[in-house]
């Protein structure tokens, strides 16, 4: 076991003093000139920099030299892309018109097609799919590296489609309309420049655009603060404006809302102004005009159903008269919200309790589904109103001990698709009708991995202030406990995003069928009991997430599953915060620790876009306050000499839009310059999300689980 040669308490910020002897490259000041004079890789921030680069490009060759040269890699890279690549996955549908349509990549497509069929086909095993657009096609007569990000289309007959390309997998996108009769773009059709928009149709004539209009309509995050009214035919200069918000504006811009009916009638248009990542003001479009909607700023929107708007409350709310508490599920007087809340009527669907929350929402032509989560576990739920203020609540059946989700929903024929799935269990698609006690089976995904030999179990670690952490551990059925079962535990921790027992496929093939544990913690931060187990570990309070991870860590060795020299960590994007900042406070506990697409550089990652939308979550480096506690897990400046690290792989991609590839780049190349030995590499194509190509994605799991197995298997 490897030792920890720094006392906890070099790893806490008792003062400038003590801060600079233990971290050399920490700030002397926590203003934006100090932090950029203690930092000595500014330069990667350059996203194609000559020294970027060239600083990528040695770092693959030495990555790639110590993963692929593995005897496992080709194993593990040939099942990864059987898998993401195979016939007989699971389409993912959606209601297209009066038939279903899907996306699908395999590997004669990496680019894949956009197709069709009836529902009584997508129901058989040999279901007869009519392609509308073939994105390899396209990439190659336009010679762009095309990758689709869905197709925004007009009910009720969803001819007209707006479809949305990337170049390289980035989040800016270029958008074109697009006829599903034709199976062509429209001539003279709608179409956007690449841009991070904001489109809703309003009708077969009209969008609702907030997007870059020139210079000074973007917020410093890059995202836009101006909705206009875009007629066919109109350039985007000529576009009417409806609507403004503030260049100061957080969050991810403001977007159009527009809210139909069963025949597809507009009931509603909103207008959502984000103040920062979680706090919006919510307006209504009426008569040309915006009137404010008496809404809290923190709440989700769900549609509207007999004029009363569907909301879940992210913070305490007084309506009416009555007081609502966080995460409850209402429907609220649309047209009293307009004159104000105490006045509003409001009839209460669902009020979870203190392990519950409402995770998922469809509001049908005459009821609510929602599906609610109860220690994790997915439940599903119908709400239907039956006169006055009464709701009837009804439980429907789903599969036990699994997630459940709701797809695609289709108001006309009050029909919504939905999913079930566990650890060990595939994703089956059921149809659920407007009057059926539980889904029709559609369709199931073959089982990629042999899960007789594994089981699952959910414990509780204990955190720091006592706050009971949920855990699950996916484990060998005659595990040993004897603290050698190499495992991976992964978390994520923030956002509002829960994280139910899913499946995964590339996981169960390359690590549980060779004998491997896979944990995954439900920490604060997330969603998984509702507003109130996010907002706990918002800002200032960050360390709590870090203490339920390591928490769970403890657990799973107290419990005699594994040990530290078994033990990794794996996290991406926002856990890659998480990742970071546990193996820089407690590098005692892991052996392995994979840091992918990762915020790191948490002093400056208000001005990597778009990173200043995530303040609302983080906290300003530029308010002292701020600075000082978010300094507290900003991994990148807590690298010291002298400590026993373990070997980490960071990963990125150089075209992540979302996320900034220098967070991941200056990580590693301080590492380097501290004597530490690691692993990085950046993929040059591909964007945050990793959807533009399987069969580049199973390269990378190859790579994963190859460093992975290095670290804790050999």
């Amino acid at each position: 076991m490897r030792l920890l040669l720094l006392t906890a308490s070099a790893f806490v910020l008792t003062g400038p003093a003590v801060a600079q002897q233990a971290m050399p490259h920490f700030p002397a000041a926590l203003t934006p000139e100090g932090i950029a004079a203690a930092d000595d890789h500014l330069a990667l921030e350059e996203v194609q920099g000559a020294e970027a680069m060239a600083f990528v490009r040695a770092s693959n060759a030495r990555a790639l030299a110590a993963l692929t040269t593995d005897p496992r890699y080709e194993t593990f890279r040939t099942e990864a892309e059987a898998i993401l690549t195979s016939q007989d996955r699971l389409p993912s549908p959606s209601f297209l018109g009066d038939g279903v349509g899907n996306f699908w990549q395999d590997a004669a497509n990496p680019k894949g097609v956009w197709r069709r069929t009836s529902l009584d086909s997508y129901a058989t095993e040999a279901s007869a799919w009519e392609v509308l657009l073939d994105v390899d096609a396209l990439a190659r007569a336009e010679s762009v590296d095309w990758v689709f990000k869905g197709a925004n289309c007009l009910a009720p007959d969803d001819r007209r489609c707006l479809v949305s390309l990337s170049e390289g997998g980035k989040d800016a996108v270029v958008v074109r309309e697009f006829d599903t009769v034709t199976k062509a773009f429209v001539e003279g059709g709608f179409s956007l420049p690449e841009g991070k928009h904001r489109i809703s149709w309003l009708d077969a004539d009209t969008l609702l655009v907030a997007t870059d209009f020139g210079s000074g309509t973007l917020t410093e995050s890059g995202y836009p603060y101006i909705v206009k009214a875009l007629g066919r035919g109109q350039a985007l200069a000529q576009a009417t404006e409806v609507y403004r918000g503030d260049a100061a504006d957080g969050g991810y811009g403001v977007n159009a809302v527009v809210l139909r009916d069963a025949a597809g009638a507009v009931e509603a248009v909103l207008f959502r102004r984000p103040l920062d990542t979680f706090r919006a003001e919510t307006w209504q479009w009426l008569d040309g005009r915006a009137v404010r909607l008496d809404l809290p700023q923190r709440v989700g929107i769900h549609g509207v159903l007999g004029g009363a708007l569907v909301v879940t409350p992210e913070q305490d709310w007084t309506v009416g008269g009555a007081a609502v508490e966080a995460g409850t599920l209402i429907a609220v007087d649309l047209a009293g919200l307009r004159a104000g809340a105490a006045g509003a009527s409001v009839q209460t669907l669902f009020d979870p309790g203190p392990r519950q929350s409402v995770e998922d929402v469809a509001v049908m032509r005459d009821h609510v589904l929602a599906v609610v989560a109860d220690n994790v576990v997915g439940t599903l739920r119908r709400f239907s109103p039956t006169g006055g203020d009464a709701w009837a609540a009804e439980t429907l059946e789903v599969p036990a001990n699994s997630a459940i989700g709701l797809g695609d929903s289709a108001r006309s024929s009050g029909r919504v698709f939905v999913t079930s799935q566990g650890f060990l269990t595939p994703p089956s698609l059921g149809l659920l009708p407007a009057d059926a006690t539980a889904p029709q089976p559609l369709k199931a995904a073959t089982p990629k991995f042999d899960a007789s030999t594994h089981v699952v179990e959910q414990y509780e670690a204990t955190s720091a202030d006592g706050t009971r952490v949920p855990y699950f551990v996916v484990m060998p059925r005659d595990l040993a406990r004897d603290g050698q079962a190499p495992t991976i535990l992964f978390g994520y921790g923030g956002f509002q995003v829960s994280f139910p027992p899913a499946y995964r496929a590339e996981m169960g093939k390359l690590w549980l069928e060779n004998g491997g544990v896979f944990v995954q913690a439900n920490i604060r931060g997330g969603g998984e009991f509702g507003p109130g187990w996010h907002q706990a570990a918002l800002r200032g309070n960050r360390q709590r997430s870090f203490d339920d991870f390591i928490a769970v860590a403890e657990d799973l060795i107290a419990r005699g599953i594994t040990t530290p020299d078994h033990l990794g960590i794996y996290g991406r994007s926002n856990g890659g915060v998480l990742t970071s900042v546990a193996m820089t406070r407690r590098p005692d506990l892991f052996d392995a620790v994979v840091i992918e697409s990762p915020l790191v550089d948490m002093l400056r990652y208000h001005l990597l876009p778009a990173g200043a939308s995530w303040i609302g979550e983080y906290g300003d480096p530029r308010v002292s306050g701020d600075a000082a506690f978010i300094a507290e897990y900003s991994a990148y400046q807590r690298l010291a000499p002298g400590v026993d690290y373990p070997r980490a792989y960071i990963t990125t991609n150089t075209l992540d839009d979302r996320v900034h590839p220098a967070h991941a780049r200056k990580f590693a190349a301080r590492l380097g310059a501290m004597g530490y030995d690691h692993l990085y590499f950046e993929d040059t194509a591909g964007g945050h999300s990793n959807d533009a190509d399987p069969v580049a994605n199973a390269r990378r799991w190859a790579r994963h689980y190859v460093y992975l197995a290095q670290q804790l298997m050999d």
